[in-house]
């Protein structure tokens, strides 16, 4: 056999063209990122999927979050496993017909930790996007872990034509240091940045009613305004969105403060990706 060819080298080619294929059918490709943990990622990156699904859209959402799988316990698919043929992966269906893929539904229960290097993390991604059955969408939602390491430098490489990038952050200084961080990174890996949302911007007191603000407000948009990137709006605290992922069914009552945030930003990412 010629040098450098054999099972491995054939099944990464393999893998490649099936990748391209699968990304050809899929008309936006979006990945959600966040330069810290604690800032509600998962939460937006679930909840914007939901809305574009609701809007009509076709709709896949990925999680790459290897260590940490959220998206599966937030839209009540945890527990199921993924099953497929040799070589092909079915996707698990979610409200609204979005196809759903997350690491959490490969591990034999919610308390099994995934303790893996870079490489073996890289691996199962790449497979989640060439052997997945995705089939054609409007839209594949990508959950990145927290920061600016293996999982998104390998999403950036492996999906060269995305379309952007939506940065998740909270009001606070810390959290806009690690977003403008995360702008970075996306420019330096020629990631478009679609724009930035603030989470936990405020919440209504439940005793006044008043607005309360308990990690400053503003933030996001001052960060996006120095960064030159668009500022795709604010999204609050909200107990019902937390209550309701925790029951996995994220955004079940469609008329709170949250779901209606939600889907002001999704219109705001249409525009801007010319939908």
């Amino acid at each position: 056999m010629p040098q450098g060819q054999g099972p491995d080298s054939e099944e990464r080619a393999r893998q490649t063209k099936k990748l391209e294929d699968n990304m050809a059918a899929i008309r936006r490709k979006i990945v959600i990122l966040s330069g810290k943990g604690g800032v509600g990622k998962t939460t937006v990156a679930v909840g914007l999927a939901l809305a574009l699904a609701r809007s009509g859209s076709k709709v896949g959402l990925l999680d790459t979050d290897i260590h940490g799988p959220n998206v599966a316990l937030m839209l009540g698919l945890e527990g199921m496993q993924l099953s497929g043929r040799e070589q092909s992966i079915e996707p698990l269906v979610a409200e609204g017909g979005m196809r759903v893929v997350s690491m959490a539904n490969l591990l034999p229960d919610a308390n099994t930790p995934v303790i893996w290097r870079g490489p073996a993390k890289l691996g199962v991604i790449r497979q989640f996007l060439s052997d997945t059955e995705w089939g054609e969408l409007d839209f594949l939602v990508i959950d990145s872990p927290p920061g600016t390491g293996d999982e998104p430098l390998t999403i950036a490489q492996f999906i060269p034509k995305m379309d952007g990038a939506i940065i998740v952050t909270t009001p606070q200084d810390v959290a806009l240091l690690d977003c403008r961080k995360c702008v970075n990174f996306a420019r330096q890996v020629n990631l478009p940045v679609i724009g930035i949302v603030e989470n936990m911007s405020w919440m209504n007191c439940p005793h006044c009613g008043g607005r309360i603000e308990p990690f400053k407000t503003g933030g996001g948009e001052r960060a996006a305004k120095e960064m030159e990137v668009a500022f795709l709006g604010s999204v609050p605290m909200d107990p019902a969105i937390v209550e309701a992922g925790d029951k996995g069914d994220l955004m079940a009552d469609k008329d709170t403060e949250a779901a209606k945030a939600f889907n002001s930003v999704v219109k705001k990412i249409l525009k801007a990706v010319g939908e």
